[in-house]
């Protein structure tokens, strides 16, 4: 299982294109960094970039240096943390419940659209998941009333060092939500004796001493580096629609709903279980769960900024809590669970040919046309092992039912994902630049003209000059003014002089300065990107270099 379970995990590393904003962001920091030997200071297209920690930079930018510039070693650090987590909670749910609990939570966590999905996107998000993960391990197992001075000792520690990790991922959250939990915890239980197990002296100082090196390291290089971080990215990320992120107070139900998927109807059976549980006397590992997924939900759910991954460290709690359900349940209580599965699937059959007419002008229909096969696939898939799964419980096999089901959830997960790469011509630069290479020379200006596409500079290589743009990086223009062209007059002057340059711009853009008679050479466009070069000049002999 174990074997299956990581070729299908690995299986579509390499064969996405990079697509949209975060994937672009995330693989471009980190390729700079490697090549320019920066780590210090995180930089996009070459400009300061002070929105997050490094250690995700740093474990690319290393898988960069040893295994070379891939769409699969860019999607490494999300794709290793996020089935280390299922591992972890592997250990965890034996560690406390009993074996067939471990293997559970490791199925389910595995298994859940959400979770399962989000490590086979580069974002940030999972690094993070799984460190807050690792820090509720730690004091799950060092709080536990069987724990000995020793493993009270190492797992507190554990848990020390996984929120400075925590805090290098992704900032203060890595800190904040553990924290708010435990103390949450110690003022429902009423234990406030807890916090001599606690090691917050020792614990304290190791996680300093892992975490606060760079971030002194950056300040001294940076000395603007502490407000906007810790100001700008953090209380007033939280507190105001600064970056335009805003959704309603409800917007991570239909998230956490979808998301859990296919264990929906056994996370309300094991959440009404859990919280009808008699509270244990000692340390109650159940009850610390439903307060991290409480907490954490409810954190985000009140903050002014919202993506759909925020909520992904809850996973690793529910996944426990639906496990330790899934050792009591009866098997055919199971099977009626499990009915939705096929339902669901039936109308996604019914539902693909009509993705087609989500077609627009940015995403034409021919592109969606080739994502038909795999989302019939995925609705295929999800038949079968459904019917399956409900089979083996309606017999009276549970661990039949959730390993069937499990392995169906991550095979139906991974051909969505692997579904968007149809798409990948409106949301990656990727066949453009093949077009683009025969012109792309060593040291030949490439201007960036009212926008930039994030996957760009990592297919060409190399940076570009933004002109007349600015958003995430107008922090670090304010600081670095000479990385880039401020206005189209000056874009202008300087493209006239050029003997050859090349730049892309938005469909709007071209038009634009073809009207203002700006001398231009198509090389490659689509619906939403146009690569142009200078023209030839008579001294070239009225041909492209």
């Amino acid at each position: 299982m174990l074997l299956v379970a990581i070729a299908i995990w690995c299986g579509n590393l390499e064969y996405r294109k990079l697509a949209l904003s975060d994937e672009g962001r995330y693989a471009e920091i980190p390729r700079y960094m490697a090549q320019s030997g920066d780590w210090i200071t995180p930089r996009l297209n070459g400009i300061k970039y002070f929105e997050k920690p490094p250690l995700q930079y740093w474990a690319t930018a290393a898988a960069y240096n040893v295994f070379g510039e891939h769409h699969w070693t860019a999607r490494l650090w999300p794709a290793l943390a996020g089935f280390l987590g299922v591992l972890l909670m592997f250990h965890v749910g034996a560690r406390l419940y009993g074996a067939d609990a471990g293997l559970y939570a490791a199925l389910v966590l595995g298994s859940s659209l959400l979770y399962a999905g989000m490590a086979h996107i580069l974002t940030l998000d999972m690094g993070l998941t799984f460190f807050l993960g690792l820090a509720m391990a730690g004091m799950l197992l060092a709080l536990d009333p069987r724990a000995d001075a020793r493993t009270n000792r190492v797992w507190m520690h554990v848990a020390a060092a996984a929120c400075a990790l925590a805090v290098l991922s992704k900032g203060l959250i890595g800190i904040v939500l553990p924290g708010a939990v435990i103390v949450l915890y110690m003022l429902v239980k009423r234990d406030f004796a807890l916090v001599r197990r606690l090691h917050l002296v020792s614990g304290g100082v190791l996680f300093l001493a892992i975490s606060a090196p760079w971030f002194v390291a950056v300040s001294i290089a940076n000395p603007e580096f502490p407000q906007f971080f810790f100001i700008h990215e953090h209380f007033a990320r939280y507190t105001t629609t600064i970056h335009h992120r805003y959704q309603p107070w409800y917007y991570f139900i239909p998230i956490l709903l979808l998301g859990i998927l296919p264990w929906i109807v056994t996370l309300f059976d094991a959440l009404i279980g859990a919280l009808k549980r008699p509270r244990a006397a000692g340390f109650d590992a159940t009850l610390f769960l439903l307060l991290w997924a409480g907490f954490i939900f409810a954190f985000f759910s009140l903050s002014d900024s919202k993506l759909p991954s925020y909520i992904l460290p809850i996973f690793p709690a529910l996944a426990l809590l639906i496990a330790v359900r899934l050792t009591t349940i009866d098997a055919r209580v199971l099977a009626w669970q499990l009915a939705p599965l096929p339902v669901i699937a039936l109308a996604g059959l019914l539902a693909v040919p009509y993705t087609v007419r989500l077609a627009s002008a940015a995403i034409p229909a021919a592109l969606y046309q080739n994502q038909l096969p795999w989302l019939y696939a995925a609705a295929s898939v999800l038949l079968a092992g459904g019917t399956a799964a409900m089979v083996c419980g309606w017999r009276g096999n549970v661990r039949h039912a959730v390993v069937v089901c499990a392995f169906t959830g991550l095979a139906t997960t991974q051909f969505l994902v692997t579904s968007e790469d149809a798409l990948s011509p409106s949301h990656s630069t990727y066949h453009l630049v093949q077009q683009l290479m025969p012109d792309l020379k060593p040291g030949v200006p490439f201007y960036s003209v009212g926008t930039y596409e994030q996957t760009l500079p990592f297919y060409i290589d190399r940076t570009v000059t933004l002109v007349a743009y600015q958003d995430e990086m107008a922090f670090g223009l304010k600081h670095e003014p000479q990385r880039w062209v401020p206005d189209l007059a000056d874009f202008e002057r300087q493209w006239r002089g050029h003997a050859y340059a090349l730049a892309v711009m938005g469909p709007e853009m071209y038009e634009q300065l073809q009207h203002a008679q700006l001398p231009m050479q198509l090389v490659a466009r689509d619906t939403e990107r146009v690569f142009v070069r200078t023209p030839p000049r008579q001294d070239e002999g009225g041909s492209k270099p």
